[in-house]
């Protein structure tokens, strides 16, 4: 008897371990196929976000762009227009903004010793000086969102900012030490939710806990005004150790478009009018940048191959109310020289009205796609008036005086009004830092896809770093997925402190500790329980619906221009283009830089054997409007086309911030409108959408209901 195995337990013994092979080889390939399986998954989860995300910036951008060449338009009309010019009227306000008040007057306006507090008021009550105590119960009054600060002590927060302000210089220097770390913020545009967990992850500002906010404090987001009176209560309470960098949505002329003038307004109906004016004033205070050991550069946008900090630090900045524009010298007002010039000789002024039969604007004038300072100032405005003045006086028969008269206006000193080499030089250096982005390539370009600013590459950044021993540039004004990116071989950072900016999921937020070592630590997060909650899949699907739904308003808006364009590609009528040409005229109509092969399956589901019924395309767009009877349709298109303009006109029209326009002011907006289109709307097509949407006839047109009224609503998503 031994203790070995007989023959029958070896058998089972080789045929167990043979039957246990073949699953193992099955499994590998299995685990193989799943690994490539998942690896495409993700894949086409990755390309779906990256198109998501250049839909939402190409529509971002495009309006960017479009608010930039609405005010060129409104500057050419204030240059070139007379004075009497009903056109001119509507909108000269919004330039007198860049005059330079006496301080004194400003105190004045200031005032809030008159507005009392009643007794029935819930909220804060604040005491001045403010204290951390009080700045603790502001923010704790904005988290529970109980009632809204009075304005008593919002004039009171504002008129003590302002006084700070003014007395900082224009770019901060900062220093670290061993026991504290500074925390850099991005864009927060309006959204409390991220302002409230910044502090809550790294704690509030205070003497040991210094924070820098870098700009794009307001828009977009419905608690602008919150976040400006917690960073100013903050600033009032610790003015060494937190600073605030202005961004280009601190601008009176942006926030018209981007929802902060309509916010405060909405939020403040008596006192509103002051507060808007007073917060122009003080975003024009605000500093430019902030320098930490002399090695790290802060600023909101970049820099371009022209960026000098020594001319920035000499800038007079509260001159810039508005980036948009060179401020004009300070002496005369704009009431002052127009009533000088309605005397002046015709070769020195340049005269044209929309309204004067005799005076008729040039045809083909134009703003293309172009920079603020692509081309000089003075060009970019004024090339085909030139023109049209100099084929006229030739006509006339004085272009030989007119240029006797120049040669001696050219050799004087500039009047009040005119706008220097010198000035436009540091509105060119603002305008840079506050809108520019930086590209992979070398060298220095106009920023055409903004409207503002340029393009820099990285040489540009070595050149300027090396140029003022700075070793880092931290910068924000792009949104960026993943809350932060380096680009530049790590010598330029990206840092955007708004998650979920275009949509629940679209992006995290970011903000930045830095010790001594001037290394960069992140700390990313999501505001919204809900995103948090959603697998990446799911995610990924509500941010592409979302986008996909803004690109078929887009469509929709442009249709009759698409439907011109597709009719090129099909001169027998068919109804039928290939791919590739409803990509190209698609893109030639919408110009947004979109992947358009590829999104064809998410836009146009009819397509035969390559080829795209066009007509079908359109009738599929599951776009609702308004059901009105208006005789002239074409007049709707253009209203949805230029939604986010004609808002913009209706808010600089609406002077007394009443949220009513008059009939004939609405008249005024559509001319206006028509006239930077290069387009003919009818008095007539006019009077009959304003008799058609004053629901309650007391001929005036509240802004609001009527803007929500012709909102577009995208079906599909609702199914």
């Amino acid at each position: 008897m031994g203790c070995g195995m007989g023959k029958t337990e070896r058998r089972l013994k080789k045929r167990d371990r043979g039957s246990i092979s073949v699953p193992a080889a099955t499994a590998i390939r299995a685990a193989l196929l799943i690994q490539r399986w998942y690896r495409q998954y993700v894949a086409r989860l990755e390309m779906r976000r990256r198109y998501t995300w250049n839909i939402f910036q190409s529509i971002e951008y495009a309006g960017e762009q479009d608010q930039i060449k609405l005010y060129n338009f409104f500057g050419f009309l204030m240059d070139h227009f007379t004075p009497a010019s009903s056109e001119r009227n509507l909108i000269s306000h919004i330039f007198r903004e860049n005059e330079i008040c006496r301080d004194a007057e400003w105190e004045r306006y200031f005032c809030y010793e008159s507005i009392e507090v009643p007794d029935s008021y819930t909220g804060p009550h604040l005491t001045f000086p403010m204290t951390f105590c009080g700045v603790s119960k502001l923010v704790e009054a904005f988290k529970h969102k109980h009632s809204q600060l009075h304005a008593r002590y919002v004039l009171q927060i504002l008129g003590e900012t302002w006084r700070l302000l003014r007395i900082l210089p224009n770019i901060n220097h900062v220093t670290t030490c061993h026991t504290k770390e500074i925390t850099i913020c991005g864009d927060l545009h309006g959204q409390l939710e991220d302002l409230l967990l910044i502090f809550y992850k790294n704690g509030l500002p205070s003497s040991e806990k210094p924070y820098v906010f870098n700009g794009d404090f307001v828009d977009r987001g419905k608690n602008s005004l919150e976040i400006l009176l917690i960073l100013f209560g903050f600033l009032l309470v610790y003015p060494n150790d937190v600073h605030l960098n202005r961004g280009n949505h601190e601008d009176h002329i942006v926030n018209l478009r981007y929802g902060f003038t309509k916010e405060v307004l909405g939020k403040y109906r008596l006192h509103g009018k002051k507060i808007l004016k007073l917060l122009q004033k003080i975003f024009s205070c605000l500093p430019l940048a902030t320098v930490i050991d002399h090695k790290v550069l802060i600023v909101h946008g970049g820099i371009s191959d022209t960026t000098d900090l020594n001319i920035i630090s000499r800038v007079e900045r509260h001159k810039y109310v508005s980036a948009l524009r060179p401020p004009k010298q300070s002496g005369k007002t704009d009431d002052d020289r127009d009533k000088e010039s309605d005397g002046a000789p015709e070769g020195r002024r340049r005269v044209f009205s929309l309204t004067h039969q005799g005076s008729a604007l040039p045809h083909r004038y134009d703003f293309p796609r172009r920079s603020l300072h692509n081309v000089p100032l003075n060009s970019q405005l004024n090339w085909t008036v030139e023109k049209e003045l100099k084929k006229r006086r030739k006509l006339a028969g004085f272009d030989q005086s007119y240029r006797e008269l120049k040669k001696l206006d050219s050799d004087s000193d500039p009047e009040p009004g005119e706008v220097t080499e010198t000035d436009e030089h540091e509105w060119k250096q603002i305008v840079d830092i506050l809108w520019s982005d930086p590209m992979p390539q070398n060298g220095c370009i106009p920023n055409e896809v903004r409207g503002g600013g340029c393009y820099w590459g990285p040489d540009v950044t070595e050149e300027v770093l090396g140029r003022h021993n700075l070793q880092l540039l931290i910068r924000s004004h792009e949104c960026k997925q993943d809350g932060y990116e380096f680009c530049h071989n790590r010598r330029v950072l990206t840092i955007f402190s708004a998650s979920n900016y275009y949509e629940v999921g679209s992006n995290r937020g970011a903000y930045i500790r830095m010790g001594p070592d001037l290394v960069p630590h992140f700390i990313q997060y999501q505001a919204s329980k809900t995103c948090r909650e959603l697998t990446l899949r799911q995610s990924v699907g509500w941010t592409e619906r979302s986008a996909l739904q803004a690109l078929r308003e887009q469509l929709f808006v442009h249709k009759s221009d698409l439907i011109s364009a597709f009719q090129e590609f099909d001169p027998n009528n068919t109804g039928m283009i290939s791919l590739s040409n409803w990509a190209s005229a698609t893109e030639k109509v919408l110009n947004l830089g979109l992947p358009w092969r590829v999104l064809r399956p998410q836009l146009v589901s009819s397509t035969k054997c390559g080829m795209v019924d066009y007509q079908q395309s359109i009738r599929e767009l599951s776009i609702t409007q308004p059901k009105l009877e208006i005789s002239d349709t074409s007049i709707l298109e253009t209203m949805y086309k230029n939604h986010s303009n004609l808002e913009t006109i209706f808010r600089i029209i609406d002077t007394d911030h009443s949220g009513l326009i008059s009939f004939e002011e609405f008249r005024q907006t559509w001319k206006l409108l028509s006239t930077h289109l290069k387009t003919e709307i009818s008095d007539e097509a006019i009077a009959d959408l304003a008799q058609s949407i004053d629901f309650n006839k007391d001929g005036s047109i509240d802004i609001n209901e009527f803007m929500e009224a012709f909102r577009l609503v995208d079906l599909s998503a609702h199914m």
